[in-house]
């Protein structure tokens, strides 16, 4: 089982490995840069349904199923599933997968939650608990607007902090296996707060968190960016990831050469007009399971740290004049 090393890492000790994972989108996703990763791509809005959070839904649904066919497992050979949205009370992960009658664990980390479910699938799996566990995540441009922001009929114009919210999911199969990309290592992040009280600047409520998790697990192992392929957060996007810099710059890491941002991988920001970028679960879910495991199987990666980051707000804590505390979990990525 997964040994804990400084304060906050857990080195697992079995490699549960990422069995097969799959990725789908909606259409401006798809007209991205990363367009070709993924294994669907929905021109519908809707996906067919008569509702953005049904659509939602529909999201995850597709997602599990797609990976799970690629592993070629029935619904019925897998012990957990771990899941969550934007949703209030995770209504899409609850309804998506309802069908599936897999024993279900909802998450909750905002943006972070496909990190912290594929932490807990792979701990999980790496314990005994479970021989194959699924993690999976999505978000939805429009249901998120909705309860977030504004309704889209109200026509609001963007702030240039704000990002872009993904419609996507990414969904993860994690099992034992002999091969392929597995989870090394897990580092849980704390909750942390600095007064950011403006929704639509998601960068910097979440910047602090990102340092905190980053530095903590670097202390923990003893090692250095420049150690690993790839650093990658999601989904700070421009804003959040130059002040990302700042910060660990004071901790003494450099990570400039070795970083890049799920939200600012997934759209094309000047051509797609989304001002800071990408965010959104599905964000970081869709890019991991799509672009990043393509590039980990053919081994253009082989070592590479996952974090992804979230916004813990409400609409409810908002309207009472709360701040924005973030969260960062970050998982280890390996091949061999």
């Amino acid at each position: 089982m997964a040994k804990r090393i400084g304060r906050d890492t857990l080195l697992t000790e079995h490699k549960p490995r990422i069995l097969h994972t799959a990725a789908v989108v909606g259409q401006k996703e798809g007209g991205g840069p990363l367009g070709a990763y993924f294994d669907m791509v929905y021109h519908d809005t809707l996906l067919g349904q008569d509702s953005w959070e049904k659509a939602e839904s529909t999201l995850q649904t597709e997602a599990v199923k797609k990976a799970l066919k690629k592993a070629e497992l029935p619904p019925e050979e897998v012990q957990y599933i771990f899941a969550g949205d934007l949703l209030n009370q995770c209504t899409g992960a609850v309804f998506g997968l309802r069908s599936l009658e897999i024993p279900f664990l909802g998450q909750y980390g905002a943006c972070s939650t496909m990190a912290q479910t594929l932490a807990m699938a792979s701990l999980f799996v790496d314990s005994g608990l479970a021989e194959r566990a699924v993690a999976v995540t999505s978000s939805h441009f429009c249901s998120a607007e909705r309860q977030f922001r504004f309704p889209l009929e109200y026509g609001s114009l963007r702030a240039p902090t704000s990002q872009w919210t993904v419609t996507g999911a990414g969904a993860a199969v994690v099992g034992h296996g002999y091969s392929g990309p597995y989870v090394a290592a897990v580092t849980a992040g704390r909750i942390t707060d600095l007064g950011i009280t403006d929704s639509n600047n998601m960068g910097a409520a979440m910047a602090p968190a990102a340092a905190a998790t980053l530095t903590s697990y670097f202390n923990d192992t003893g090692t250095h960016p420049d150690q690993y392929d790839l650093i990658v957060t999601g989904d700070l996007g421009s804003v959040g990831s130059t002040l990302l810099y700042d910060l660990m710059d004071r901790e003494g890491y450099d990570i400039r050469e070795a970083h890049t941002d799920c939200g600012l991988l997934i759209f094309d920001r000047l051509r797609q007009k989304v001002n800071a970028g990408g965010s959104g679960c599905g964000c970081s879910a869709s890019v991991l399971c799509g672009y990043l495991m393509h590039c980990l199987r053919k081994g253009e990666l082989n070592d590479i740290l996952f974090m992804a980051t979230g916004a813990l707000m409400s609409t409810t804590s908002s309207q009472q004049g709360e701040s924005i505390p973030g969260v960062a979990h970050l998982v280890r990525i390996c091949n061999g």
